[in-house]
């Protein structure tokens, strides 16, 4: 496991009985995680400014003990991200994903080249804005709307306004193909797939079924001087080692290495660690 434990503005403080209470900059929320299933040691959860409550026919509502800002905002290093408590209890940030983005930043720092990335599935591009700060070229892709404007937002937190990021709306494969056509090539790729997800035509993303043809895809786009290519999952029942030989088996023809495991965030009140997904990794 990898776990990113370089925070300064995100803290794990307690967890139990299926719930996590992190701190975010100056807030403190409670949200539900399905994998904490042993009890919580305290005897409540003390103080907090938010608590995520799930509603047995699904979804869920947050419960505000005082009146917060809408959003606000938190910094890894020099990059800044917009942080606000969604209605599907998220908050615009996965923080376990530090560790890639400073393996990220390691990778096109140490290449001394002129870089270009590929963000699939980009979310509001935390891993965008990691490529971007190192140097990347970076073209962002994701099916929402609104996770394209956010990330756009946190490039402007950032000081990455004038910085050479391509914002696309897009269902990701067909982008993938239609760059194919293209003849474009890039020297590292990202994607963060969900397990079930609509593009912006409609079009029906279920990993088990087309995570591999976006990978063979994937390696038709590579120039022959590509570094990395990074996939996250988050998919429930999904081995580590799957994504690994996947990836092995779509970039067979390419020299490198395959790594693949869990990654995970410190629990400060505990001194374990909590597994949040998976990663495979390619490197040249």
């Amino acid at each position: 496991m990898i776990v990113a434990d370089k925070w300064l503005d995100y803290e794990i403080l307690d967890c139990g009985n299926g719930m996590k209470k992190e701190r975010w900059g100056d807030m403190i929320l409670v949200r539900p995680d399905p994998q904490i299933i042993w009890p919580l040691k305290s005897k409540d959860w003390g103080t907090f400014d938010a608590f995520y409550h799930r509603s047995k026919s699904g979804g869920g509502k947050w419960e505000f003990r005082q009146q917060i800002l809408e959003s606000w905002q938190i910094a890894y290093g020099e990059s800044k991200f917009k942080i606000r408590p969604t209605s599907f209890k998220h908050t615009g940030l996965f923080p376990e994903q530090a560790v890639n983005w400073d393996w990220i930043d390691s990778i096109i720092r140490d290449s001394k080249k002129d870089f270009s990335v590929l963000n699939l599935f980009g979310y509001t591009g935390g891993a965008t804005i990691a490529a971007a700060k190192a140097g990347a070229n970076v073209c962002h892709v994701d099916a929402s709307k609104g996770m394209v404007q956010w990330c756009k937002e946190n490039a402007f937190l950032s000081n990455l306004e004038e910085a050479p990021i391509r914002y696309i709306v897009d269902d990701c494969v067909k982008f993938v193909e239609r760059e194919i056509r293209r003849g474009s090539q890039y020297d590292g790729v990202i994607m963060d797939p969900p397990s079930y997800g609509r593009g912006k035509r409609g079009e029906v993303w279920q990993f088990e079924r087309d995570l591999w043809n976006l990978l063979k895809l994937v390696s038709r786009i590579l120039s022959g001087s590509a570094n990395f290519v990074l996939v996250n999952a988050y998919t429930t029942g999904i081995s580590p080692t799957i994504i690994g030989n996947l990836l092995n088996e779509a970039l067979g023809d390419k020299s490198g290495s395959i790594s693949s495991g869990e990654i995970g965030l410190p629990i400060s009140n505990s001194g374990n660690v909590l597994p949040c997904g998976i990663y495979a990794r390619w490197q040249a």
